[in-house]
């Protein structure tokens, strides 16, 4: 077993495609191996998106198990600790991965899309009508992805925003959503999401994250609950939880070393810390 949650990056796609530095967009995938071990949690830098065509797989986000059948969209955000726990041999799928720098730099009406900040779900079953529709936006993308062009950059970018819209009505038809926030708000909290992969850790304190977006702690919590939900001191408390549950259940650290990780003074304050936000001592949970 991992001592530690990997964090995976795109260019770890570059011995198949030089250019994965922002998009990659594979072949048809079925079966075969992996660019890296995803039946581990782990994190990622970027944004996937996929359509399975064919074959069952087993999902968990943030310890929390779906089943991707054939139909299902698949949306993997870079502030989630992921685990693919079963892929089927005949597992096929269409997909399109890009980094979160690709969205902001090329998409001027990101805050329209805020099923990439804040999903309502991670897998999205379909119509079939629907599936078919958005099988053939991937198609038309893998085709211009790989045909040689003098302006093949904005070609791909334009047609991944296209998809994207066509992904975000489908997402607009589901129950209840939230509020549209404004695109700053979303910007921010997309920023202090990336932040919270990096350092939740290390701070958890709402002003040392402030202070490196460069707003205040009222600001910054505001901007968070109007696209959330919730605020910046929630969020950072889940994602330390979220971090002693994953290393709790798939590692065999003792609890001084997973409090070690998690940069608590100590196994006392780490299990009150994680008792007072589970209601269970790292223990009770380990063993659950």
């Amino acid at each position: 077993m991992n001592d530690h949650i990997p964090t995976y990056h795109l260019r770890m796609f570059a011995d198949y495609d030089e250019a994965a530095t922002e998009v990659f967009c594979p072949e048809y995938h079925a079966g075969g191996k992996a660019v890296a071990p995803i039946t581990i949690p782990y994190r990622s830098d970027y944004y996937k998106i996929s359509l399975c065509l064919r074959g069952k797989a087993e999902l968990k986000v943030n310890l929390q198990t779906s089943v991707v059948r054939p139909g299902c969209l698949v949306l993997v955000t870079p502030h989630i600790i992921k685990q693919w726990t079963h892929i089927a041999d005949d597992y096929e799928t269409l997909s399109v991965f890009f980094s979160s720098d690709f969205i902001t730099a090329n998409n001027a009406h990101v805050g329209k899309l805020g099923f990439l900040l804040n999903p309502t779900a991670y897998v999205l079953p379909l119509s079939a009508p629907e599936a078919a529709n958005i099988a053939a936006s991937f198609r038309f993308l893998q085709q211009k992805y790989r045909t040689p062009h003098a302006n093949r950059r904005e070609i791909v970018k334009n047609i991944i925003n296209g998809l994207l819209y066509e992904i975000g009505a489908l997402y607009d038809q589901m129950p209840a959503p939230r509020p549209v926030a404004q695109p700053r708000g979303q910007e921010l909290t997309t920023a202090f999401k990336h932040l919270l992969q990096a350092h939740s850790a290390l701070a958890r304190n709402v002003a040392f994250y402030a202070d490196k977006l460069c707003v205040t702690p009222k600001h910054l919590t505001e901007m968070v609950r109007e696209v959330t939900g919730k605020t910046a001191s929630d969020l950072i408390a889940e994602a330390v939880v979220l971090e002693a549950k994953t290393l709790l259940q798939t590692t065999t650290l003792p609890m001084h070393q997973i409090a070690d990780k998690l940069h608590f003074a100590d196994q006392f304050a780490f299990s009150r810390f994680f008792k007072k936000s589970t209601g269970l001592s790292p223990t009770a949970y380990k063993q659950g």
